[in-house]
This record gives C-alpha cells, sequence and structure tokens, in this order.
C-alpha cells in the first residue's frame, strides 16, 4: 500500500470508530492504546482480539504526542456543523491548519486517527479532505465523493432501513437495488415541486459541497487565496442561476424572485424529509408565508438582525456605485475594471480576504443563516438549522435560489458600471466562423436538435451505512439525461498565418415561461456557458468538431458517483482515475427543454488567444483539468485572461437588440437556433 493511500481508511464510514474494520473488512487501523476514547479504553485488548483476524491489511498508526483538540471540540461530536456559521468556520480553518501543518504522512495519519473518534463527523471529513487536497504529498490521493460518506444528506431516508434489511439477510450475489422515488418531498399541487428534478438531484447538491471543498472560505492562506477566488464565487453562482431560470422556463414556471425584502413572508415552503444518521434528527421544514426574524442563536454564535443584513447590503450597494470598498483605516480600494469583481466576491461570500468584514459584514453567509433559522431564531425549541445552512443540502431549498438571485443582482450592479466589451475586445480580425451546428450521436439524426429524458442510474451506498452490512448495497435514482451530441463548426482562417483562439460556446431560451420573447439584456444574463476550448486554426478553411462530453464546465458520471475503495487501489484503472469531482454533472449539460421542442439561441464565438493566455500551458484530458470553467486548475492560474462569463458578463449597448444584431458586425461570431425536445421516459442506464 502506497505511504499516504492509508489517510483513505480516515475517509470511510465517519461514524464508526477508527479501530472497527474498514473496506469490507479487508483493512484495519492498528491504534496505540491512549488514542482509544475514554469509552473503548478500558476495553482495548478485547476489541484488538476481536478485530484482528479477518483483515488482510494492517495500518500502523505511530504513537506520536497527541495534539490539542479543545478548540474542535467545542462542536458537539453528534450535532451540526455549518460552513455559514463563522465559530465553525473559524473551527474548521484551525482544524485544516492543524492538518497541513503535521510534518509528514505518517504524522498526518496519527494526528487524523486521534482526532477522528473525538470530533465532529462531518467536521473532521471536511478538514481532513481539505487538507489532503492541499498537501504535496498527498494531493493526487483520491478523495471519496461525500455521498459515499453521507448518503444521508442526498436521498430520501426510509430507503435505508431497506438497504439495511438488503445487507443484513441478503447474500453480496442475490441483493437487489432499492430504488429511490422521484418526487418524494412534495405533490404535483405544488408549483416548485417541477424543479425538484433539478434542486433534488444527487449531482447539483455534490457539486455545490466539492467546489467549496476547493475553495474554502477560511484556513490558511495558501489554502484560501487562490486565483480569482472571489471572481469564481460569482461566476459559478451565476451561472447556477442562469441554468436554474432557463430550466424554470422548460417547465412554465417564472424566473426566481430574488429576496430583496427580507421582511415580507417568503410564500415558498419547503419540507426535506432528510434524517441525520449522526443523531437521528430530521432536517426542520420551512411552512409556506414563513416569516423571517432576528437570529438570537447565542449558543451558535449566530446573534444577528434583519437590520444588519439590510445594512451590510446597503454598504456594498453603496460602494459599487461610488467605485470603490473601503478597508480598515479608510484606504479606498477601486473596484476597477480588472480585479473589481474579484474583490466584490471575497466581500460578500464572504471569505478570510474580504477587505474589510468588519465593515461590509457576512451578507451571503449570514442570509443563509437568516433563512436556515427561521424556524427556530432564538434556539428556544433545540432545533438545528436547516437544509439551506449546510453546502450539500442548500441546493435542495427554493430559497437558496431567491437568496442567490439577490447577491446576484448585487454582482450585476457592479457589472453595470463597466463599460460594454469594444469593436477590438469582441473581434478577432481574419478569423470567420462560417457554420455553426450541433447532431446527435447517432445516424441519420436531424441537425440542431437536442434530446433529454429521464435516466435511472445506481450508486452503491455501502460505505456510507455506518455500522451496517458489508459489502455493496446499490440505491436506484432517476434524474434528467440528454442524448450525446457534437459541436460542428466551419471556421475560415483568411489572415494567411496560423492562428489561435478559444471557441467559447454558450446557449440561452429564446422566450420566457409565456412564450415571450426576450430582450437582449435578459437573454445575456440567461446564458448558459456549454463549453470553452483551445483552437489552432490554419489558413484557410477548419472543420472543428468537439464532443459534448469534453465539456469545460462539466464532469461525467463516473467521477461524481464513482467510489474509491482501499482495496483496489492497485488497480490500473483506478490508479489512472483521479477523485477530482469538482464540476457541474454532465447530466445537467443541457437544459430540459419541452415534449413539443422549446428553442434555443446556440451561440459560439473564436476570441483572440492573444488575449485571453495567461502564459501557462495545460492539458485539459489529465488530471482535473476538465472542469476549469467552473473550478479553475490545480495549483495553477484560472487558464482564461478574460472575465468570467465573456462576452455575455457587461451590459450590451442599447442598439444591440437582438443576438442576431450583436453577432452580425463580428465574423468571429455565430449563433444558430437549436431545439431541445424532452421525452418523459425513463432509460436505465447500461
Amino acid at each position: 500500500m502506497a505511504d499516504n493511500t492509508k489517510l483513505l481508511a480516515l475517509l470511510q464510514r465517519p461514524a464508526e470508530p477508527t479501530f472497527f474494520p474498514k473496506d469490507g473488512g479487508k483493512t484495519l487501523v492498528d491504534l496505540p492504546d491512549n488514542y482509544l476514547t475514554e469509552r473503548y479504553r478500558p476495553i482495548g485488548q478485547s476489541l484488538t482480539t476481536r478485530f484482528t483476524s479477518e483483515a488482510d491489511k494492517r495500518i500502523p498508526v505511530r504513537a506520536l504526542p497527541t495534539p490539542d483538540l479543545a478548540f474542535a471540540e467545542e462542536l458537539p461530536r453528534r450535532g451540526g456543523f455549518s460552513l455559514f456559521i463563522p465559530k465553525h468556520r473559524q473551527i474548521a480553518g484551525d482544524l485544516i491548519n492543524l492538518f497541513l501543518t503535521q510534518p509528514s504522512v505518517d504524522a498526518l495519519m496519527s494526528a487524523g486517527s486521534y482526532a477522528r473518534d473525538r470530533l465532529n463527523p462531518i467536521l473532521f471529513q471536511y478538514a481532513m479532505a481539505v487538507a489532503i487536497q492541499h498537501r504535496e504529498d498527498t494531493k493526487n490521493l483520491n478523495i471519496p465523493s461525500f455521498l459515499e460518506l453521507f448518503p444521508d444528506s442526498f436521498v430520501d431516508p426510509s430507503i435505508f432501513p431497506k438497504l439495511r434489511e438488503e445487507g443484513a439477510v441478503v447474500e453480496q450475489r442475490d441483493r437487489i437495488t432499492v430504488d429511490i422515488q422521484m418526487n418524494y418531498t412534495a405533490s404535483d399541487r405544488e408549483e416548485e415541486q417541477r424543479m425538484a428534478y433539478f434542486r433534488e438531484d444527487i449531482g447539483v447538491n455534490l457539486h455545490h459541497w466539492h467546489w467549496h471543498l476547493v475553495y474554502p472560505g477560511e484556513g490558511p492562506d495558501s489554502v484560501v487565496n487562490k486565483d480569482r477566488r472571489g471572481e469564481l464565487f460569482y461566476y459559478m453562482h451565476q451561472q447556477l442561476i442562469a441554468r436554474y431560470n432557463v430550466d424554470r422556463f422548460c417547465n412554465r414556471l417564472a424566473r426566481v424572485r430574488p429576496l430583496t425584502n427580507l421582511r415580507e413572508p417568503m410564500p415558498e415552503g419547503y419540507f426535506p424529509k432528510i434524517v441525520r444518521s449522526l443523531n437521528n434528527r430530521a432536517f426542520p421544514a420551512r411552512p409556506q408565508n414563513h416569516i423571517l426574524r432576528d437570529l438570537n442563536r447565542i449558543e451558535d454564535d449566530v446573534v444577528l438582525s434583519i437590520s444588519d443584513l439590510e445594512r451590510w447590503g446597503s454598504r456594498i450597494a453603496e460602494s459599487i456605485d461610488g467605485g470603490y470598498v473601503v478597508a480598515p483605516g479608510g484606504n479606498r480600494v477601486p473596484l476597477d475594471e480588472q480585479t473589481g469583481i474579484d474583490v466584490l466576491g471575497n466581500i460578500m461570500e464572504p471569505s478570510a480576504l474580504s477587505v474589510n468584514s468588519q465593515f461590509y459584514g457576512n451578507y451571503h453567509g449570514h442570509m443563509h443563516n437568516l433563512i436556515s433559522f427561521s424556524h427556530d431564531p432564538e434556539n428556544r425549541f433545540l432545533e438545528g438549522y436547516g437544509v439551506v445552512g449546510e453546502f450539500q443540502t442548500a441546493m435542495r431549498d427554493p430559497a437558496f435560489y431567491r437568496l442567490h438571485a439577490q447577491v446576484d443582482n448585487m454582482f450585476h450592479r457592479y457589472k453595470r458600471t463597466l463599460q460594454p466589451y469594444n469593436a477590438n475586445q469582441l473581434g478577432y480580425n481574419g478569423v470567420e466562423i462560417q457554420s455553426l451546428g450541433v447532431q446527435l450521436n447517432r445516424a441519420n439524426a436531424p441537425a440542431n436538435v437536442l434530446l433529454t429524458y429521464w435516466q435511472r442510474s445506481q450508486v452503491d451506498l455501502s460505505t456510507g451505512l455506518d455500522f451496517g452490512p458489508q459489502g455493496n448495497v446499490f440505491a436506484s435514482f432517476t434524474h434528467l439525461q440528454h442524448a450525446p451530441f457534437t459541436y460542428r463548426l466551419t471556421v475560415n482562417n483568411t489572415s494567411g498565418a496560423a492562428r489561435r483562439g478559444t471557441c467559447r460556446i454558450f446557449i440561452a431560451p429564446k422566450v420566457d415561461e409565456r412564450n415571450t420573447a426576450l430582450t437582449m439584456d435578459e437573454q445575456r444574463l440567461l446564458m448558459v456557458e456549454l463549453d470553452k476550448f483551445r483552437v489552432n486554426l490554419t489558413p484557410g478553411a477548419n472543420n472543428l468538431v468537439r464532443r459534448s462530453e469534453q465539456s469545460s464546465v462539466t464532469i461525467p458520471y463516473e467521477r461524481t458517483f464513482r467510489s474509491v475503495a482501499l482495496s483496489n487501489l492497485n488497480i490500473p484503472e483506478t490508479e489512472a482515475f483521479r477523485f477530482c469531482n469538482c464540476g457541474w454533472p454532465h447530466h445537467l449539460l443541457v437544459p430540459k427543454g419541452s415534449a413539443d421542442g422549446m428553442q434555443f439561441d446556440l451561440f459560439a464565438m473564436i476570441s483572440n488567444y492573444a488575449d485571453d493566455t495567461v502564459n501557462q500551458e495545460f492539458d485539459e484530458n489529465i488530471n482535473c483539468n476538465d472542469s476549469h470553467s467552473f473550478c479553475g486548475l490545480r495549483d495553477q492560474l484560472y487558464p482564461d485572461r478574460r472575465h468570467m462569463g465573456f462576452p455575455f458578463d457587461r451590459r450590451i449597448p442599447t442598439a444591440v437588440r437582438s443576438l442576431a444584431d450583436f453577432t452580425r458586425p463580428n465574423s468571429n461570431m455565430r449563433a444558430v437556433q437549436v431545439q431541445v425536445r424532452f421525452t418523459n421516459t425513463v432509460i436505465a442506464r447500461t
């Protein structure tokens, strides 16, 4: 076993004791006696005798001086852990630092083994995963999916008794797959339930968790201060809202209303029906027309008023309008064209990089808290936070999208202060896109027609069933999927010399939920990035072919859901596989469309590589580089000097009334109408 792979033994069945057999009984962690908790130390000898006989692999843990964990033990072991709560976020940052500063893998294994059984399991798993991803000696380790560790955060809890029964009674070869029903949180009498396939999609919520794992808000500067971190916070969430609104149109729903008024009732209720296995407590519900109130959660160190949020929002808006933010001491930091969005993103989240957290406060984070604690604002009934209080569950709630639509509007307020892109920025002399189209990867498929449908897939939930059955136990779930397709572009290079460029592909609806044509300004805010890739153009005609699964935005199904076990680390396909599951789930690349065929504009442009490059080369086909639009590149600069969302992130001159007006002066752009047809049928994944 490679030296650092032993750390994966700490990232399995998080509520089971560390000495408990891992990986289906094949792996055992040998702990020093003083590493056992008070409950198990008196019977340590009998435990050793009981569990050592069947293990194929044993991992000895060195007895090193034990770390001081008093700061982290303030968080109850069986309680909640929320990165939106400042106290929790600070504890997580300190624990990440503790793990990062261990001098060797052996020392990290020792510190982790001691901490694992004493700390909140979600806190431990988060901090250890962040540390592993950022240490030089562990960063290429395959980190398990959060779904593997805590499946109770993602699926209907009614399936767990069935899974345990199947695993306990039936031999491995005879076990059946337990089905997770769609639409278990509400009936079709609730309009918002039309979007449940999006909000409650397992891959969507895994993406949100993992993005924040890659871009933590607290911790050492080397972990937090990544290239264009604040801008990426803006862009990833802006694209979430754009995608959500586009799919709302597909389902005949209006755009989500920003949460501009925190004092009016919230018509959207949500009853999550998720039960935490750590303490057998359910996530609280929020009824319809709920009124948000000031929070006085002293035990959680969350004491804030609606007035606080209104004041912070006003200060941010005034700074945007004034063109600068105020640093401590009164110094002005300009919100300039180049770095303003990055500065604003770090203030808005906020992260440890905020230029003045005292003055601008915790606008985005405390809006999450205001909603997630609204059912019990004073802790009178000892209720924990709702699903909006955790990254891995927040996107299930319709309120998440109202909250982020409001945050998104603040970013757009800043973008509107910038001048529109000029002809030199938009054009690329000598490059002409002569044709653009898409086609399904099947014989005789009609041009410019995309297909979506339901797909039933399986996932192994065994590694998250603490004290449950050994071996695989599978659950099936149904999600949106699209048929694979290919982009085809004919590009004429009339310059007489080889040229390099960046091909940018977006899709946007032509009409809203009422079939009313969208204005150009409305459409640009709904542009969904599908792909971005480098092209080399020889003089004359160039035929560019790009498969949908190569998208720079998404990661494939296998990376979202594949499990990683200690016992198969040496299998060649596992060794070559890197579990870098930051990226939008590929099965939701394409909007749902409609049964009649919904009309969209597909847009492509080739921008001048000289204005795009950050002077670093990378191969999108290796390691974790394939979802760089949302996740950047590991240990490198964001691979595009242009602003994220270019060319649609800024306002467009009022004389430009349509996408055709926008593309007409620029030969390096092309738009074509495509149709997305949805078939209401379920096809099993092969």
